[in-house]
């Protein structure tokens, strides 16, 4: 992997304990979708894709993850796993990344729209949540492939378990998944 402009390791480190269980699982998921990623960007060198970036905001897509009430991946916080997406934007735009803190919101399942939010009641910004930049869609894409199961956080989960499971949000989110499939898979 190219080397950020950012110390994206060192952030993660300053929000979560070094050797806990959430900080293993962040970046041990985390450095499977920043490889996935830029992997993705190579089959579209075309389009010229920032691939510092890609990298840098893929390792921090989760960073909000820690506010939220999981504890299976060692987070105790208060909030829904859901919000970890916007969570993370506002802590990444208080250290001053706001393009990176938009992937963080821009990410889940494979964006969230305002129609969802109201849909589905969801605890979170009632704001457009959807990805946007050629960067933002590969990572959020590339996230969908690996969990935070410690005994698989590196291992690519089959596109057949990937559909299954962005199905259960719905047939439009399924769509827009393949659509990123159709984009992305060359």
């Amino acid at each position: 992997m190219s080397k950020g402009s950012i110390d994206a390791i060192g952030l993660i480190s300053k929000y979560y304990e070094p050797g806990s269980l959430a900080f293993n699982l962040l970046i041990g998921h985390s450095r499977a979708v920043a490889q996935k990623a830029l992997e993705v960007a190579e089959q579209l060198n075309n389009l010229n894709p920032d691939r510092v970036f890609i990298e840098e905001a893929a390792l921090l897509h989760d960073i909000g993850m820690f506010w939220t009430n999981a504890p299976d991946i060692g987070c105790y916080g208060d909030k829904p796993y859901i919000c970890h997406g916007y969570l993370g934007r506002e802590l990444l735009e208080k250290e001053g990344l706001p393009a990176h803190a938009l992937v963080c919101e821009r990410h889940v399942v494979v964006g969230i729209s305002i129609a969802d939010i109201d849909r589905h009641r969801l605890p979170i910004p009632r704001r457009d949540m959807l990805p946007l930049t050629l960067e933002e869609k590969i990572i959020c894409f590339a996230d969908k492939f690996f969990s935070k199961k410690g005994d698989a956080l590196a291992e690519e989960k089959p596109l057949e378990e990937v559909k299954r499971s962005i199905a259960r949000y719905g047939a439009d989110k399924l769509e827009m998944f393949d659509d990123m499939l159709r984009a992305f898979v060359v």
